[in-house]
């Protein structure tokens, strides 16, 4: 079977009263639907483009204005409803006549931001469990190292790799095209074992939860627990394995909390070293969350950085708690 390649990208508006008219089930009400289609040699097949007519949030904050250069009347003259546009893009995608369609995107927010449209206007959400897509922003940063360090803008990527700018950043369409450029310059043979996970469905128990080996690193997703100690005191989440031998492994640092949202440890493959484990805690929904942890070997160097960064906490703790009043004895 043919494999498609759906490179997209969404613009999207916000209450232009800021918190006061946020809806907390819609933040973003996409506006602009762009997207190339790519075939499995990344030639370029076909491209679709739509404006969405705003039903929410009907007025563009002005900050969505500048940054695309839409009009509110643009909008409402040329832009269909969501329900239309998105059975008209997922027909083109081919996602209805059984063709396999791999998503592709810059950065992780359009497939989260699209899944909760959809949940929104009450429209099937298309997409399977676990939904695996490529973030180009992630490949093009393992090609890059000091790009792999923090995001890299899009259109920084543009310049670097001396691609042609035919048309304006932050218009849906030509966001996909420029991404859709960068990643046909990207070695996506090397790279196609790193898949991104969408965080959109989580694991509903136990069995849901996933499991993923990359080449240099594994990765655990966790179900969701009612709040963070629930999890970050669940063996699941602070067992260490080996992703080599899959052996359970002795900690030689135990789990510290960087930032209340991070955790570290170092464990010991007797067979294969040094193995470093990093878990964030993620929101949900309410006071839920889930977790998602990262083991990685690891040389002496980096170990002892991670033991110096746990030491320096301490005692960043401890001078804090001698500077706090002690209260007398009634």
């Amino acid at each position: 079977m043919a494999i498609s390649y759906i490179v997209f990208d969404l613009e999207w508006n916000q209450s232009p009263r800021g918190k006061v008219g946020k809806l907390p089930d819609l933040p973003s009400e996409i506006i602009e639907v762009g997207a190339v289609k790519l075939d499995e040699n990344l030639e370029t097949v076909s491209e679709f483009s739509r404006f969405v007519r705003p039903f929410i949030y009907k007025k563009l904050d002005y900050r969505v204005r500048a940054l695309t250069n839409i009009q509110t009347g643009q909008l409402q003259k040329e832009g269909k409803a969501f329900a239309q546009v998105m059975r008209e893009f997922f027909h083109w995608c081919g996602m209805d006549s059984g063709e396999e369609v791999i998503f592709c995107s810059w950065g992780n927010m359009d497939l989260l931001e699209l899944q909760r449209n959809l949940h929104f206007f009450h429209i099937r959400n298309p997409f399977s469990y676990p939904l695996f897509y490529y973030d180009v922003q992630k490949l093009y940063g393992r090609c890059f190292p000091d790009a792999e360090k923090k995001a890299t803008a899009l259109a920084t990527a543009v310049e670097a790799l001396g691609l042609e700018e035919e048309g304006a950043f932050h218009r849906a369409i030509e966001d996909a095209r420029y991404t859709a450029k960068v990643l046909q310059q990207l070695p996506f043979e090397a790279l196609k074992v790193y898949r991104s996970l969408d965080y959109y469905h989580l694991p509903a128990n136990e069995d849901e939860e996933l499991y993923i080996d990359f080449p240099d690193y594994a990765k655990y997703v966790s179900r969701i627990f009612p709040d963070r100690d629930s999890a970050i005191h669940d063996k699941t989440v602070t067992d260490m394995l080996c992703y080599r031998c899959h052996r359970m492994l002795k900690k030689k640092l135990r789990w510290f909390s960087a930032n209340q949202r991070s955790y570290y440890c170092i464990a010991v493959c007797p067979e294969h070293g040094l193995l470093r484990g990093k878990l964030k805690i993620r929101r949900a929904e309410g006071m839920q969350v889930y977790c998602i942890k990262t083991t990685k070997f690891v040389n002496q160097e980096t170990a002892e950085r991670i033991a110096q960064l746990q030491q320096t906490l301490r005692e960043k703790q401890n001078l804090k708690n001698r500077k706090l009043p002690h209260r007398r004895n009634p």
